[in-house]
């Protein structure tokens, strides 16, 4: 007898986006959330495309785990069913864009057309007049198929210069104008905004934030859209049962995706946090799993708490498995040069040298393949890793040479944040790899 299918569901839903970065995508969307949470509706949140930062913002706002959605790393049913989840618990979804509504492949606007999800456009009118109007025409009309609910000037000077923005507006689409506010203002840095746990004074922001688009439209809940359950979903076996993995958490190591996490309880793990920059010891487990982060910020710290190290050190000496994503790579490294060019030493476990520079080293979308699977996941990274050590090299969307992998004993490294879910038996090879080279 066949399974019935499942019904369809019906949820308020926005997608967010903008012309470029830099514009307010993560401002507006984190303000809506807060706006309707305080409210008492459950908001839920997603990110377009791999990004650790801003979900850290939207998750703070809304009360509720923000999920990552792309089409090509993480799959289309997969992001099918994430959405379909949420629909089945909230009251209103949120989607942040990525750059802009047409960059990347996919795209915001992909996204938003496969999911029939409605764009409101987010416009830093800031140093504009009339304008204002033709870029909303062009995100509206370059491509068929998407669905505009409104537009948002962000960080106009005065009413009048709002008023001003509208000219040439279709008098039937919703406007909401916001006014320059340092109080909303989300501070930055190289990587992009500061994590929603290092700003101090985040909850006050926020409030501001919701409080400015209380006298807007932004504030009425849009009309509900259709979710389909995906026809096909790939259960996840329990290769990791029994097993136990110190994941690395604090300000220094980060960057760690929600569905990660799930994907590994899943498989039966269990997560054991641990802090490189404050514990002297690890827990007892299995394997250890290193995320990206900020190491750099941390290089002194990280290099006096000599006790971690060696505990670490000790771990992989045993041919325990440790996988290393990123910043975690870096702090394997014989030393980490900063910025200023002041040289710290690591963990010594890769015969390598990290430096971090002032422009970007590497960026995009990836996958590659180990023990004869495919894997998917993404780089973003201002630093550069100089080793002898051989290597294998994933491939980007086109198909040329990507990010190095580094294998040593039972370590696996390299600048690609992993996507689990994207292949969850590789993940379970690489928690399980002793010290053969028989699982290459």
């Amino acid at each position: 007898m066949k399974d019935k299918p499942l019904p369809h569901l019906k949820c308020p839903a926005l997608l967010i986006t903008a012309p470029a970065s830099g514009h307010g995508k993560t401002s507006v969307t984190a303000a809506i959330a807060r706006y309707f949470s305080r409210q008492g509706l459950r908001v839920r949140c997603f990110k377009t495309g791999p990004d650790f930062i801003d979900p850290s913002i939207l998750a703070k706002a809304s009360g509720q785990a923000v999920y990552n959605l792309d089409t090509w790393i993480m799959g289309a049913a997969h992001s099918q069913q994430l959405l379909y989840e949420a629909a089945q618990e909230s009251d209103l979804i949120l989607v942040e864009g990525v750059m802009g509504l047409f960059d990347g492949v996919p795209s915001s606007a992909d996204l938003a057309e496969q999911f029939g999800i409605p764009i409101v456009p987010v416009v830093d009118a800031s140093a504009m007049a009339q304008t204002f109007a033709a870029i909303v025409y062009g995100l509206s009309h370059f491509r068929r198929g998407l669905t505009v609910a409104g537009v948002v000037a962000n960080c106009i000077a005065s009413i009048g210069h709002g008023e001003l923005l509208k000219t040439g507006l279709p008098s039937n689409l919703p406007f909401a104008a916001l006014q320059r506010n340092p109080n909303m203002q989300l501070p930055e840095r190289h990587l992009g905004l500061q994590l929603a746990q290092e700003i101090i004074d985040i909850d006050q922001r926020l409030d501001c934030l919701a409080d400015a688009i209380s006298a807007t439209w932004l504030t009425e809940c849009p009309n509900p859209i259709e979710f389909f359950a995906p026809s096909m979903t790939t259960a996840i076996l329990p290769s990791l049962q029994g097993k136990t993995i110190a994941v690395a958490s604090d300000h220094a190591f980060c960057f760690l995706y929600e569905q990660n996490i799930n994907c590994l309880a899943a498989m039966g793990a269990k997560i054991a946090y641990f802090s490189p920059l404050n514990d002297s010891k690890l827990p007892v487990a299995d394997a250890i799993y290193l995320p990206g982060g900020y190491p750099e910020l941390y290089a002194e710290k990280l290099s006096e708490n000599t006790k971690l190290r060696a505990a670490i050190k000790a771990h992989v000496a045993q041919e325990k498995p440790l996988l290393a994503e990123c910043g975690g790579m870096l702090y394997l490294s014989d030393k980490l040069i900063d910025s200023a060019g002041m040289a710290f030493e690591m963990l010594g476990i890769l015969p390598a040298t990290s430096t971090m520079h002032t422009q970007l080293a590497g960026i995009g979308s990836q996958e590659i393949t180990l023990f004869g699977h495919t894997i998917r996941g993404h780089t973003f990274h201002y630093s550069t890793l100089t080793t002898s050590l051989p290597c294998i090299n994933a491939k980007t969307v086109d198909g040329r040479d990507g990010e190095a992998v580094y294998r040593i004993g039972s370590v696996v490294a390299s600048y690609l944040h992993f996507y689990f879910p994207s292949n969850p038996k590789v993940i379970a090879q690489l928690f399980c790899l002793q010290n053969n080279q028989n699982n290459e």
